[in-house]
């Protein structure tokens, strides 16, 4: 189709998903890219490239250039991006508008190398947003209003946290722990109780299968493979839901104590409002069994998890497009844009 398109982008350290105007999400795939070492040729893009983690001979490498919410490899975030804008525009006259996510403790060094990266990726103008206020926009939160509303997104990089009021950020936290810290403390769980040495794939599928922050009503097993630690040799164990809050432990306080910390940094009119409102999760790490309820015990307030949780940020930065004319190009704080316009 020989016309310009709108697109919005959650540049995730996890997945990629990207949005176009009209259409919705129209790609969903993981951040990994796998290359040659030998002639730094892309091989694959997204789910194909995660499939040769942990597998690949040794010219072949499978890497993630994203690293706690932010650009760790610009070439190969580069090409990555530019593989997604062509599968999400096919052939275009005109370069797209782009509209990318970023999160809310981003610095200028992080914030330019996206920007440059997407404009060199095929972006006619690139417009930035703030991970938290495109995942209230995606639950379907009216951030406009006086009214404030407390979002937590936790990603596979970072986590963000903020209370949104009137259009912008009032309070914010970003930290980096979420997702991928998850595996790790997995990984490192597995190796201490059981001596066995698993890989970043195995310990998502623990997370996923039996994970959990909350004492399940029923406890749920799962048999993995891995390499035993003692004899060298591969072993297979079961592992049970009873064993993780105990394994995720640590990446688990360190995002509940964020969230109490902004709860105690926001201005007493907008905590009532908050009580009101609850508190609203999105992001895949919001999907762990019994986070929300564990947060809600802690604060004091209601906490659930968003319909579509992993889509709410790109549903959002593609709900931002109907305002792409009175954003100023590189713009941090488009919800604040937004709201002067009306």
């Amino acid at each position: 189709m020989w016309m310009s398109k709108d697109i919005g982008i959650d540049l995730g350290t996890a997945s990629v998903l990207v949005y176009v105007k009209g259409r919705g999400i129209v790609v969903t795939e993981p951040s990994v890219v796998a290359i040659d070492s030998n002639t730094d040729r892309i091989l694959k893009v997204g789910r194909e490239a995660q499939q040769m983690l942990g597998r690949t001979p040794g010219n072949i490498t499978a890497i993630r250039p994203l690293r706690d919410g932010v650009i760790s490899q610009y070439d190969v975030t580069l090409k990555m991006l530019q593989h997604f804008i062509r599968r999400a525009c096919g052939s275009v006259l005109f370069k797209p508008r782009v509209i990318i996510c970023v999160p809310s403790g981003i610095t200028e060094v992080e914030e330019r190398a996206v920007v440059d990266a997407a404009t060199q990726a095929g972006a006619r103008r690139t417009y930035l947003i703030e991970e938290p206020v495109a995942a209230a926009i995606g639950a379907g939160i009216d951030i406009s209003m006086p009214n404030g509303n407390m979002v937590v997104d936790i990603g596979g990089g970072t986590t963000d946290i903020a209370v949104i009021s009137l259009g912008g950020v009032v309070v914010s936290e970003s930290i980096k722990v979420a997702g991928d810290k998850f595996d790790e403390a997995i990984i490192r769980y597995v190796r201490r109780k059981h001596n066995v040495l698993i890989g970043e794939r195995t310990a998502e599928q623990i997370k996923v299968k039996v994970g959990c922050a909350w004492q399940r009503e029923e406890p749920r097993m799962i048999e993995v493979k891995g390499r035993c630690l003692v004899q060298g040799l591969p072993r297979v164990i079961r592992i049970s839901s009873l064993e993780m809050p105990d394994a995720l432990e640590e990446p688990i306080t360190a995002i509940v104590e964020s969230v109490c910390n902004v709860i105690e940094r926001t201005p007493p009119e907008l905590i009532g409002d908050i009580l009101h409102n609850g508190i609203v999760m999105t992001g895949g790490g919001s999907l762990l069994y019994g986070l929300d309820r564990l947060i809600s015990s802690v604060t004091g307030i209601k906490t659930r998890v968003a319909d579509k949780p992993v889509a709410c940020v790109a549903i959002g930065t593609g709900k931002s497009l109907d305002h792409i004319s009175v954003i100023p190009e590189g713009a941090i704080n488009i919800s604040r844009q937004r709201q002067q316009r009306f």
